[in-house]
């Protein structure tokens, strides 16, 4: 339930530039970059959810690290795949929990 709440669109771009502290036209560039998808309602206005917050914050902490939008883009692909996997493995681990002596 927590994960649907998170991906629920609750902000305004408006809103979103300003708690972040970055210009609303960042926040398209990284829409056209494919960097994030937020919902829009049935009247075309874009809605960001915490998820999308998350991702703009990670977004700006990998720019000042000094990647440029291509690498933040891969960056943010592979840390998917990695929590993807991740969740993989925890569900085999727990399907077939590894017995004491291995055996």
């Amino acid at each position: 339930m927590a994960d649907q709440d998170d991906d629920r669109g609750l902000y305004a771009i408006s809103v979103v530039a300003q708690l972040l502290g970055t210009g609303q036209q960042n926040i398209r560039l990284y829409e056209r970059r494919g960097l994030l998808t937020p919902v829009r309602t049935s009247g075309g206005t874009r809605q960001y959810s915490e998820s999308d917050l998350a991702v703009l914050r990670r977004i700006g902490e990998l720019l000042d690290e000094g990647l440029n939008l291509a690498g933040v883009a891969k960056v943010l692909e592979l840390e998917l795949d990695n929590a993807r996997l991740r969740r993989q493995l925890e569900r085999a681990r727990f399907r077939n929990p590894q017995r004491p002596g291995g055996a």
